[in-house]
């Protein structure tokens, strides 16, 4: 079958880039090895993670705040496998989902092994049936997987990745998490929101560390009180499944030995990009020394027709991201301009309270020498936040010194990951701290601190605090 665009991996990049084509008027397939569209971020990533996140916040708020709100019950036990039935059923509406939208935008869809014959011709392999198709351009979106440590094999049973801490069948009495960045930090509040003693070990000297250093210290004293134990700058030396548990060692920023052991052991170092059996070679590809693909900057790899999108190639390793990398590619093969400031796509952590930001962070200023001011606004002066009893968090918003435009916002705090669109609009229209405090914002709301944290980046004029 001839194809003018065929995207490998069904991801959001590549499902959103499948559906963008379609309307175009290009005669779109899309490539996915597993059973159910989606790929990692709907199957075993964002979407199943989130769910757990819901779920066991739900029971925290139950067992710790139901009592002050009136709301009298006994007292509540957790039922993991109950919460993992609900986040397969949540998965499957959204990958179900998926499946309607390439039908509903006639793209053919083909189960199998994506991988090139050549740069036009693409093979096919499922355990059926080998066949191959022929296509004018070419999107590559395989995504990512886990990343491990030399000494610190993921084995699925006691060391386990993200994937494999969403189906745990028991609630660890002791969970070590290797990582504190985002997928640490969610899966670890999952665990330790339903009893389980949660250790964060932390190679840096601050967790969420690509983050504003002020989000990082303000997540670790909200997620404290969830009885989450924190060792920064410490070294993982190695990692041993003995059987019922695991044990961890450790060098601490002194040097000395610290032994860990746990029930299970999640690695959550980050994600590599995933390319095995694309047969590159064949199309005269390569990856670099991050076994990236590299591409120019309209997402063009060295081969002509062949494009590359999302966790597969350079930036961060986020969803959205790869959905408008999609779009943009479909869009540039129409002939029109796109254009993606990369500046301005949010990073998020689905942590309670939220945390999200976008725009400079405060060391990326200092590290440019940039001037600037900054202003921030508590969540506990919000009278939306003491009416939730969500008053942990901050809003942080970075304006350049002379001409007051925003140049970064970070927001720790009830509904941040919605919060932040705010700061992705206000940034995209290079509106300054003035322009936004001079907004009306609706009383009372979060948002308020978003407008207040304005307010006192501009002269210092913050009105409730």
């Amino acid at each position: 079958m001839q194809y003018d665009v065929t995207i490998i991996g069904s991801g959001p990049g590549g499902y959103v880039a499948a559906i963008r084509s379609a309307q175009l008027g290009f005669k779109t397939a899309i490539i996915e090895k597993y059973d159910t569209l989606g790929g990692t971020c709907l199957n075993v990533g964002c979407i199943p993670s989130k769910a757990m996140l819901d779920s066991t916040e739900h029971f925290h708020n139950a067992e710790t705040t139901f009592g002050e709100h009136g709301i009298k019950i006994n007292k509540p036990k957790a039922d993991l496998g109950q919460m993992i039935k609900r986040k397969a059923d949540v998965v499957k509406q959204t990958c179900d989902g998926v499946e309607y939208l390439m039908k509903k935008n006639k793209i053919d869809v083909h189960h199998g092994v994506g991988s090139f014959v050549d740069k036009n011709t693409i093979r096919i392999s499922s355990g059926k049936e080998n066949k191959e198709i022929t296509s004018k351009y070419v999107i590559i979106a395989t995504g990512s997987k886990p990343a491990d440590l030399p000494f610190a094999k993921i084995d699925k049973k006691r060391i386990i990745s993200s994937t494999e801490a969403l189906e745990l069948k028991e609630i660890p009495k002791n969970f070590v998490v290797i990582g504190g960045g985002v997928i640490g930090m969610e899966l670890g509040s999952v665990y330790a929101r339903i009893g389980s003693n949660v250790t964060v070990i932390e190679y840096m000297d601050r967790i969420i560390p690509t983050m504003d250093s002020t989000m990082g210290k303000e997540l670790m004293k909200a997620t404290k009180k969830l009885g989450i134990d924190f060792k920064l700058s410490h070294k993982v030396t190695s990692v041993e499944n003995k059987g019922k548990e695991v044990l961890i060692k450790a060098e601490d920023k002194k040097g000395n030995t610290v032994d860990f052991k746990a029930d299970y052991c999640l690695v959550a170092i980050g994600r590599k990009p995933y390319t095995e059996g694309l047969g590159l070679e064949n199309a005269g590809l390569k990856t670099n020394d991050r076994g990236q693909i590299e591409v120019d900057e309209h997402l063009k790899t060295s081969v002509d027709n062949i494009y590359a999108i999302g966790d597969v190639i350079r930036g961060a390793m986020l969803a959205h991201k790869a959905e408008e990398e999609g779009v943009l590619v479909a869009e540039q093969l129409a002939g029109q301009k796109p254009h993606i400031h990369y500046k301005l796509i949010p990073g998020v952590v689905y942590t309670w309270p939220e945390v999200a930001s976008v725009g400079y962070t405060e060391e990326e200023l200092k590290e440019e020498g940039r001037p600037y001011k900054s202003g921030s606004f508590p969540f506990k002066a919000l009278g939306r936040a003491r009416a939730s009893m969500d008053t942990d968090g901050v809003v942080k918003v970075l304006a350049d010194k002379e001409t007051d435009e925003i140049l970064g916002m970070h927001i720790i705090g009830a509904r941040a990951a919605d919060m932040i669109a705010a700061g992705v609009t206000a940034m995209e229209y290079r509106a300054s701290a003035e322009d936004v405090a001079r907004m009306s914002h609706a009383h009372p709301t979060y948002m308020e601190a978003v407008k207040e944290a304005c307010l006192a980046a501009t002269e210092n004029r913050a009105m409730h605090v």
